[in-house]
This record gives structure tokens, sequence and C-alpha cells, in this order.
């Protein structure tokens, strides 16, 4: 279960890397991806949600005997 928000993972690296706020502002991917501001695609934003649901998907009880959804 540890691997089930891997795949999302890996695509808000790749959104947020090709976004303004890494390539313009030069900040940090942890940065780009707490704020709310317009430098991100609403793309990114999506899979910032997700990735963040499916996170506390494994801790959330109910979700552990089921599994978590994988992406």
């Amino acid at each position: 279960m540890s691997k089930s928000c891997k795949g999302l993972a890996m695509e808000l690296v790749k959104c947020l890397s090709e976004s303004d706020c890494v390539k313009v502002e030069n900040r940090s991917y942890r940065e780009c991806a707490g704020e709310k501001a317009p430098s991100i695609s609403s793309e990114c934003v999506g899979l910032r949600e997700t990735y963040f649901n499916c996170k506390r998907g494994q801790v959330d009880m109910r979700a552990r005997i089921r599994g978590n959804k994988g992406y």
C-alpha cells in the first residue's frame, strides 16, 4: 500500500517541474506545491489534491482495511 501513491507523486513532480513557479521563480517543489498562487496550473492543483487525498487514505483505518485506491 505504500506504493499506491507513487504514480501520483511522480506526475505531480513532473507537472511542478514544468510550471513557472519552479522554472522562472527558482523555488523548491515543496514551496510550489504548498501554495495556491496562479504560478502553477490547474492541472497541478488537481494532481496535488488527489495526491494529498491518496496520502490521507493511507492513514485512514477504514481505507487501510479495504486498501487504498491505486493510481
